[in-house]
Parts: C-alpha cells; sequence; structure tokens
C-alpha cells in the first residue's frame, strides 16, 4: 500500500493563500476537515475565504464558494478591489437555493425563515456531489442559524452536513459573525463541530487606521503558534504578521565587537558593540543620540555591512541632512542600499507589521538595527498593550541573529532634571548616557557607559561634541569635575581639561 494511502488527514496540509497565516498554522490547515472562521464585521472573513479558494484553485483542485449572505454581484466587487478573477471557483448563492426550493415563487422581500431548512441542506448537498470540490467556503452561518429557528435543528443540520462532506474530502470553512463581546468564544453548537476556529477582530483606536488582528483559538490534535497576530487588508488580500517567538529563531555567528570608527569611542565601550547585543542610547534631545548611531551605520556600511534605521521622530529627509552636515557620508551607502532609512507613519503601523519589517530586514543581511526612538515607536501606538513584552521578544530576536541593535531613548527634560518617561534599561546588554551639563558659561554634552554586559568597558565620563564637518569629537576624561551626571558640575581643575569650543571658545 503506498503512503499517500496511509495518510491521516492530520498529515496533509492545505495551504490558505494568505500570507504569514500559514506560518501561524504551522504549514496550514489539516485536509478535509471542518474549520470556523468567525469575526467583526469588516474584519477581513470573505476576503481570508476568497484567498483560500483562489490558492485551490492556483493548485489545480475544485473549489466552491457557498453564499447565503452575499449575491455574486457583490463577490466579484470584492475580487476585482484587489485584481483577482473568480475564474475556477463555482458560486452558489442564495438565489438559487430559493429558485429550486420554493419553485414559482417571486418575491422581492425575502426571509430564510420561510423556507425549509432540509430542503435547503439537500440542495447544498446536490450542489457539492455535482461539483465535488476539494475546497468549500460556507457564508455565512448566521443565515443558516436564522432558518434552523431552534438550536436543536441547527444543531441536527450542521452535524448531518458534516458528515455528507466529509465523504468528498473536502477542506471546509464556516464563516460567522462573532456572537457579542461577551461570548468571545463564539456558537458552542459549531465549536464542538469543528476542527479548528479562527477569530478575527477589528479594532479602532482613537487616531488613526483600523488595527486587525487574528488568533487561533483551537487546532486539533496540531501544534499552532498562540496568541494575537496582526494583519492587514490591502490590495491582494490579507497579509498576516506572526507574532514573533525567539526561540524559534536561533543562528550561529561569532560574538565579536564592532568598532565606531572613532577610537576614543571604541576604548569608552570597550571596543566597541558587540555583536547580538542590544544597546540603548540615553539622553536629552539634541545630545547626540541619534549621529551616534548613524556613525555606527556609516562605518559598518564602509565594511559592506548593511543596516536599516527606523526613524519615527524625524522626517527621512531631515535625518540625511542632518548626516550630511556633519561629514557622515550616509547618501552614497543609501544609494547602494547598503544603509535604509525607513521613515514610519506612526497611525499607519501595528506592532506586528513593524516587527516583521525588522525581520524581513534580517532575512535579508541587516546586521544593524536602529529604532529611533523608542519614544516615538511607544507613542505610536498608544493603544496597545504590552508593548514593552513585545519589544523584549525582538530584542532577544535580533540578538539571536547577531544582529547590533541600537534603541534610541529620549529624557525629559533640560540639564538636571532629565529622567526617562520609561524604564527599559532591564533590555539592553550596554547603557550609554548622554547628556547636557553646564561648565564655563557654555552648555555642553558629556558621554558616558553606564552598563556594558558582554565585556568590560570605560567608566570614566567624556566630552562630547557634535562639529559641522567632521562629525563626533570625543575629549579626554573629566576626571577634575564632579556632578557632571546631575547637569551641574563642580570643577576642581584647570580648564585645560576642556576641549575647545568650535568658535574657539571654551
Amino acid at each position: 500500500m503506498s503512503k499517500a494511502a496511509v495518510s491521516s488527514p492530520i498529515d496533509s496540509r492545505c495551504h490558505t493563500g494568505v500570507e504569514g497565516l500559514d506560518e501561524v498554522l504551522a504549514e496550514g490547515l489539516p485536509s478535509n476537515c471542518f474549520y470556523l472562521i468567525q469575526g467583526d464585521p469588516g474584519s477581513g472573513k470573505t476576503t481570508l475565504a476568497l484567498q483560500f479558494l483562489l490558492e485551490g484553485v492556483r493548485r489545480g483542485e475544485k473549489t466552491l464558494y457557498i453564499t447565503l449572505s452575499e449575491t455574486k454581484e457583490e463577490l466579484f466587487k470584492v475580487a476585482h478591489s484587489h485584481g483577482w478573477s473568480l475564474d475556477g471557483i463555482a458560486l452558489f448563492e442564495l438565489s438559487a437555493i430559493e429558485a429550486l426550493v420554493r419553485p414559482g415563487a417571486h418575491t422581492t422581500v425575502f426571509h430564510p425563515s420561510e423556507i425549509e431548512l432540509t430542503k435547503v441542506t439537500e440542495q447544498l448537498l446536490d450542489e457539492i456531489r455535482n461539483t465535488r470540490p476539494s475546497r468549500i467556503v460556507f457564508d455565512s452561518l448566521s443565515e443558516f442559524r436564522l432558518w434552523a429557528e431552534t438550536a436543536l435543528r441547527y444543531r441536527r443540520q450542521l452535524l448531518n452536513l458534516k458528515q455528507e462532506l466529509t465523504k468528498y474530502q473536502s477542506t471546509v470553512l464556516l464563516l460567522d459573525d462573532k456572537m457579542d463581546n461577551k461570548n468571545i468564544a463564539g456558537d458552542p453548537h459549531v465549536l464542538s463541530l469543528t476542527h479548528g476556529v479562527i477569530e478575527m477582530e477589528q479594532l479602532s483606536p482613537d487616531y488613526g487606521r483600523s488595527r486587525r488582528r487574528l488568533r487561533v483559538l483551537k487546532l486539533r490534535g496540531v501544534r499552532f503558534r498562540e496568541g494575537f497576530h496582526d494583519y492587514t487588508i490591502e490590495k491582494g488580500g490579507l497579509r498576516v504578521f506572526p507574532r514573533i517567538v525567539a526561540a524559534e529563531h536561533r543562528s550561529d555567528f561569532r560574538r565579536e565587537p564592532v568598532a565606531s570608527g572613532y577610537k576614543d569611542l571604541d576604548d569608552l565601550l570597550g571596543g566597541g558593540l558587540d555583536r547580538g547585543t542590544t544597546t540603548l542610547i540615553m539622553g536629552q534631545a539634541g545630545t547626540g543620540k541619534s549621529t551616534l548611531s548613524l556613525q555606527y551605520a556609516v562605518q559598518m556600511a564602509s565594511r559592506g555591512e548593511r543596516s536599516i534605521l527606523f526613524a519615527f521622530d524625524e522626517v527621512r529627509d531631515l535625518v540625511l541632512a542632518r548626516a550630511a552636515s556633519l561629514g557622515l557620508k550616509l547618501a552614497p551607502h543609501i544609494e547602494t542600499g547598503v544603509i535604509s532609512v525607513q521613515q514610519v507613519d506612526p497611525a499607519e503601523l501595528s506592532p506586528g507589521e513593524f516587527a516583521m519589517r525588522i525581520r524581513r530586514g534580517v532575512e535579508a543581511g541587516c546586521k544593524l538595527v536602529v529604532i529611533d526612538s523608542l519614544n516615538g515607536y511607544m507613542n505610536a501606538m498608544p493603544g496597545e498593550r504590552y508593548l514593552a513584552n513585545q519589544l523584549h521578544e525582538l530584542s532577544a530576536y535580533l540578538n539571536q541573529q547577531g544582529v547590533v541593535t541600537i534603541f534610541i531613548l529620549a529624557l525629559h527634560g533640560l540639564v538636571s532634571q532629565a529622567e526617562a518617561p520609561i524604564d527599559l534599561s532591564y533590555l539592553a546588554d550596554t547603557v550609554v548616557n548622554v547628556r547636557f551639563f553646564e561648565a564655563a558659561g557654555a552648555v555642553r554634552q558629556a558621554l558616558s557607559v553606564i552598563k556594558k554586559r558582554s565585556g568590560r568597558h570605560e567608566k570614566t565620563i567624556r566630552e562630547l561634541q557634535l562639529e559641522s564637518g567632521t562629525g563626533l569629537r570625543i575629549g579626554k576624561p573629566l576626571t577634575e569635575f564632579q556632578g557632571v551626571l546631575g547637569g551641574a558640575p563642580v570643577f576642581r581643575g584647570g580648564s585645560e581639561q576642556m576641549m575647545r569650543q568650535p568658535d574657539g571658545g571654551r
């Protein structure tokens, strides 16, 4: 007996045709089973169902769409909006069922309860016998529930439908609306009969576009990725962004320091930033946090290593202009594609989609990821819960890929009262502090490394300057100052320790 002859329905998988969903389902839905797709109106149930059938057509399978809630014209409009053709998909709609069950009836107002449910079921099964499809979509159960009128009849007819469809080895999607907000589990009559349940949600934040997410409530006998996964509806269908699980992504790499190109900065960092670590650069606005990250991007690009910078706070052109004014040759590397600067629109992005952008960049060979800034990241998704947990998982994933990760965090306040809006230092392997301090009648900048888990680092505080055309300048350790980190230091030495200002002043 051949291997195919002894395989069980669980052994074979039915690919959904939805980008990212098969990854959540661990390679697709087990074939020849019943599945419930339930969700809010506008969450994309019909779009997902059409993608499922179109994938079957692409694979040479027979498919059938049974529509009880939408007309063929409405389905064609949905398909046209995505640039799809429904050729190859057999459509069986409500008006055809009515004509078959009640011949000679000519009504303009139709109520499902007027039709005998048993006869409707027989007509559906006759169509399935004639078509013998491998994939079936039943849209929607809410109409079927109304025809049944009683819970007992509803369950009996569903069980009868399931038993008959099992004979044809069809994979069936049953579409249904969520019952209500309190009963998130859905219809118990359907849940007990189906092999798996996928729940789709549409959330409306106070500002920006709607956020959509889905989760697999159950999938019998198969491991799947639990929890919520963000998705979008675009031209071409649904795109699902599977939640990143760091433990599933491990790679071998050499843990070594990456030099910045400035000896004094490398000495301060104990040789540089190590691969597979996360660095948090924190400081007030204007202290040079972003410039430090740009210096690393340019230096790594000079060695042919790719970087990706996500700008939440600045427009892309401003990032390029600032780099050019400091003498950092960012533009040539962007033209060659070694450095990518992506401006993030805060109102248009979900955490899952952002994480997928990073993942795609890493899979394409990116060795440096910069998020500028964490303030913008948090403010971009104010309605999302557990952002810190998602950021932790993202950081762990990047570390296991050997990526140098830089998070930038802006402190509130100017000189002496600077505070972090949120404590994320526990996420970082290295913490770099850049701050203003007052000395000799001028506002200056100080640079220090607070911690470095992966190795030694210099514990001194050095002066930092950003000069037009020449970029970074790092001075000697400020050994004759006390209280620099407080913003108002006490000077106990000679003025020779201070670097000259670009205009010639102290």
